[in-house]
């Protein structure tokens, strides 16, 4: 029996065991359809393909504006045209660097010693000798030449930074050393550089991924002494290009003129920052002399940690990095639906990569090339998705989440009329531990998916191996920053989810190859196809249902929890805080609404006596449930963010905030918002509340 015919029989007969509770938003009639073509669909799933997709886009190192790049970009969408789908790019100009330019790290007294600022090539790893790969760096760093005296500041956190001017630690005018983690890297520079700082250098600590942890690459899969963490440092208070808010960064020599931010104007960084190894850092925290951290600021290196270098310690920091307009293109590929093409499912991953980028992002963009594979050859088979199918690879996300972000301003009115879903696979095939984020009501759709899906190392399917610990149900975590999610949900409000298979990797490292993929990752490649099954099914069964399958009864569950947590928070400050009384009331009236409208979709599919013009208006009228936490005032720490329910942290950059508005205010301490507050959520509850109601008279 070959490879292909095995893999259909073993996971139609997944499907056959699964239990095959009908989902939300279908009739009967149409729910025995989808079951048929979802057999067909795991039959035409190719156990090789993603492994030899991600081979190729990780052939060499692919940097954005690069020609790798842009061969990458060709790659991907003959694959998707080979596969039946509607291909187009669209580019932007955009303003970032895009090669890391010289700098230089050297220990000036007590003995003078140039620090290496690359990964060690490694024999049994001929990727790692490619001449494309740069040494470490950070982009959106500030160009300067300095030598001064060092403090260590743990995690460049801003409390760090509070806890040293505590402690009476000089920062101003001294190069600081942080260590990665706790925070994204661009708030390091940028609390180092408001606390006085005239240069931050950053490295990876052992404590945190290498020698601690366990074996180090090759050997193993943590970080050896000489693995360095590159990545952006972009810290705008929105997202996207830098000089183009709210505005996508079109072609300058477009048709349309985009007018640009003065880059003297953009919230860049101005002192100079560069990534090292904790091999090379150890050379700089050994010779510290000062005063021991604080218990919790020591480090996996085999010595006290010292706060300060003392004044026989200096060291030279030299960064010239250019930054100008650089061409970028994403990837689109479309598959028409033959029933509502103007209702839009997206997935996504990016493509661009600091070094080969095999985990991180290009296992998930192999997946993605995969399932266009797999969806094409279920379409020729007479089996077009009701809703169109979008699959969009961006670019320069590395950069600030910049590809992304652009599409959604530049295609922002038919988002918002078309955009039924957003999900997101960046290194989504990237370990074996499955997981995901999403907004509320896409939770119910994971969990049902994820029971049809067996999981290949154990006799379990995806759902008992990810609900490890027997809850109610596994964790689904809330979305944050760091990918391309951001603009669809926190700017537009389209639901949106990230999911996938993680591990360890060497992250935004020169070693993160095919080699390392193929020896510690997923040796086996069975992840891939695994989560191609995965993500084609709950694809097809968003694409296919009548109505939308949002779980809107998921709303008034997850809000009140959201709410009593910001409570607790904020009476730990405002003793006197009697709660949000408005929003709690159009909560309540929000449990017995929406209870109401699940029964109505529930009744209504049941007759299966309905037009497609009904469908189309009911449909549209689902869209516009999330639209009601859209804010055109958006948040106080940036407007571009307009979601009231998510959005990232704006202090860490990772973090996910829910009711963001609040978040920003516990965060401060401050109570006199807090009625502006509760009257602007209980109004976007109240108009979802409203919508529902709409909705359940179109019904009934």
């Amino acid at each position: 029996m070959n490879s292909k015919v095995l893999l259909s029989f073993l996971l139609t007969l997944s499907i056959l065991q699964s239990p095959l509770a009908q989902y939300d938003g279908y009739s009967s009639k149409n729910w025995k359809k989808q079951i048929e073509i979802e057999k067909e669909f795991l039959g035409h799933i190719d156990l090789n393909s993603f492994k030899k997709h991600l081979k190729k886009l990780t052939e060499r190192p692919h940097v954005v504006g690069s020609k790798e790049n842009e061969k990458v970009q060709n790659y991907m969408a003959n694959v998707m045209k080979n596969a039946g789908f509607e291909v187009k790019n669209y580019p932007y100009d955009l303003y970032l660097p895009n090669k890391p330019g010289s700098s230089l790290i050297e220990i000036v007294t007590p003995s003078r010693e140039i620090l290496n600022q690359k990964e060690d090539i490694i024999i049994s790893d001929p990727y790692s000798n490619d001449p494309l790969l740069w040494k470490g760096w950070n982009a959106f760093s500030g160009s300067g030449d300095i030598t001064s005296n060092v403090v260590y500041a743990n995690y460049g956190r801003k409390e760090d930074f509070e806890k040293l001017k505590e402690l009476g630690i000089e920062i101003k005018g001294k190069i600081v050393i942080a260590r990665y983690g706790g925070n994204f890297r661009g708030f390091k520079a940028k609390f180092a550089e408001s606390f006085g700082a005239s240069g931050l250098i950053i490295y990876t600590d052992p404590k945190d991924n290498g020698f601690t942890k366990g074996l180090v690459y090759p050997e193993g899969p943590y970080y050896n002494k000489s693995t360095i963490q590159r990545g952006s440092l972009l810290t705008t208070n929105f997202t996207g290009d830098p000089l183009t808010p709210f505005e996508p960064a079109l072609p300058l020599d477009g048709k349309k003129k985009i007018e640009r931010l003065d880059p003297k104007k953009a919230q860049l960084h101005t002192i100079p920052v560069t990534p090292i190894s904790y091999g090379e850092a150890e050379k700089i925290l050994g010779k510290m002399k000062g005063s021991a951290v604080p218990t919790d600021w020591q480090g996996g290196l085999p010595f006290t940690y010292r706060l300060e270098g003392g004044d026989e310690l200096t060291i030279r920091l030299k960064v010239d990095q250019k930054i100008d307009f650089v061409r970028a293109a994403n990837v689109i590929g479309t598959l028409r639906g033959n029933g509502a093409p103007d209702e839009w499912i997206i997935l996504g991953c990016h493509f661009d990569a600091w070094g080969f980028g095999a985990t991180d992002p290009n296992s998930g963009t192999a997946m993605l090339l995969s399932l266009s594979e797999t969806l094409g050859k279920l379409k020729k088979k007479g089996y077009a998705p009701k809703r169109s199918i979008l699959i969009g690879h961006w670019d320069a996300e590395e950069h600030g989440v910049i590809g992304s972000s652009e599409w959604v301003e530049q295609m922002k009115n038919q988002l918002n009329a078309k955009g039924v879903v957003y999900m997101n696979f960046d290194g989504g095939v990237s370990g074996k531990n499955f997981g995901a984020s999403s907004a509320p009501t896409l939770k119910k759709l994971l969990i049902e998916i994820s029971k049809k899906v067996n999981y290949p190392y154990t006799d379990q399917n995806l759902y008992d191996f990810w609900n490890n610990e027997n809850e109610i149900e596994p964790r689904i975590g809330n979305l944050g920053g760091g990918s391309d999610h951001i603009a669809f949900y926190m700017h537009v409000g389209i639901p949106s989810l990230s999911g996938g298979a993680s591990g360890p990797n060497l992250y935004h490292s020169n070693y993160d190859s095919f080699n390392f993929y193929e020896k510690f990752v997923d040796p086996e490649f069975k992840m891939g196809p695994t989560i191609e099954h995965f993500t084609g099914l709950l694809t097809l069964t968003m694409a296919n249902a009548e109505l939308i399958p949002y779980d809107v009864k998921r709303y008034p569950s997850d809000l009140r929890l959201h709410f009593n947590n910001a409570s607790k928070k904020i009476m730990k400050y405002h003793r006197d805080f009697e709660g949000f009384k408005k929003t709690e009331k159009e909560i309540e009236n929000l449990f017995s609404i929406s209870s109401k409208l699940s029964e109505s979709i529930k009744n209504y599919l049941e007759q299966e006596k309905f037009s497609k013009k009904e469908l189309k208006v009911l449909n549209q009228k689902l869209i516009a449930l999330e639209k009601s936490f859209i804010s055109e005032n958006g948040m106080y720490f940036g407007s571009w963010y307009k979601s009231l329910y998510a959005s990232s942290d704006p202090f860490s950059g990772y973090a996910a905030w829910i009711l963001p508005g609040l978040e920003y205010e516990i965060a401060l301490m401050k109570k006199d918002r807090l009625e502006e507050w509760d009257s602007r959520y209980s109004k976007a509850i109240s108009s979802l509340g409203s919508k529902m109601e709409e909705l359940i008279k179109l019904l009934n």
